[in-house]
């Protein structure tokens, strides 16, 4: 099975540009670049994609934090890359995820 928690980045970039950043923050690379899935490595089996605002439309962008371990273990990545994106980046991340 597989989890998902969403962070919402009120960024204006493409996917292309959102992955580099949180490669960045994360000190890693991005993986599958050129295909229809890129995506970063956040480590113990939990991993982020980038989807992006349809043309025309507004940011936000939202990142897809997933994890193959648990619900809970994505929650955790995600907040735990919002506060690298946040002091790297200088991005305002908000969770679309109830936080304890």
């Amino acid at each position: 099975m597989i989890y998902a928690a969403t962070l919402v980045a009120s960024a204006a970039l493409s996917r292309v540009d959102a992955l580099a950043v949180v490669a960045l923050a994360r000190d890693t690379h991005v993986e599958g670049a050129g295909t229809p899935r890129p995506r970063v490595a956040l480590g113990g089996g939990a991993w982020v994609e980038v989807e992006i605002p349809k043309f025309g439309d507004p940011p936000p962008v939202a990142l897809d934090v997933y994890s193959n371990r648990s619900d809970d273990h994505a929650r955790l990545e995600a907040l735990r890359l919002a506060a690298d994106l946040e002091r790297v980046a200088g991005w305002s991340i908000d969770p679309d995820f109830e936080v304890d």
